[in-house]
């Protein structure tokens, strides 16, 4: 337990500000408690024409080793804009986040632009760092004189139902 604490200090400031959460409806810490032990099928499925069935189960896998590399460090964040829909990202998708990660052009990324979260992909060019929306109804974030982009985490993995 002791070892979750600081990652929430560090993110009790910008939780106690009036932020408004355009693309970010909640930030949850994750607090792996259980070992689910889900099978992990040996062979690939094909997403075009139907394969013969294989009934060969490799291993079980541990839902929380496979999505959660550092776990005082990983978040969950739900989404809450149509702003990232090219890159699968939908209302209501929750995010898994890794603040201990640095950010690299082309990750989708958390960030934070004057009191503001946001989740975009995050690019890196001659004239600097910008954010890019990916639904062109969405503008991309360039930042103007005096802003400062902080980023937040990495988008590692993306959670979403696919059953409504």
């Amino acid at each position: 337990m002791s070892d979750i604490v600081p990652s929430i200090i560090e993110i009790k400031p910008y939780l106690n500000q009036s932020i408004v959460l355009s693309d970010v409806i909640s930030i949850k810490l994750v607090v792996p408690s259980s070992h689910i032990l889900v099978p992990y099928a040996l062979e690939k499925i094909n997403a075009g024409f139907p394969s013969p069935a294989q009934d060969y189960i490799d291993k079980a896998l541990d839902m929380n080793e496979h999505l959660i590399k550092n776990e005082t460090a990983t978040f969950i964040v739900k989404v809450a804009s149509l702003s990232m829909l090219n890159a699968g990202i939908d209302i209501d998708d929750e995010l898994i986040v890794d603040r201990s990660l640095d950010a690299k052009h082309g990750d989708i990324v958390v960030a934070l632009i004057d009191n503001d979260f946001t989740v975009k992909r995050l690019m890196i060019d001659e004239s600097g760092q910008w954010l890019k929306a990916e639904n062109p109804e969405y503008k991309n974030i360039y930042l103007a004189d005096g802003q400062e982009l902080i980023i937040w985490g990495v988008v590692t993995h993306i959670i979403k139902m696919t059953r409504h």
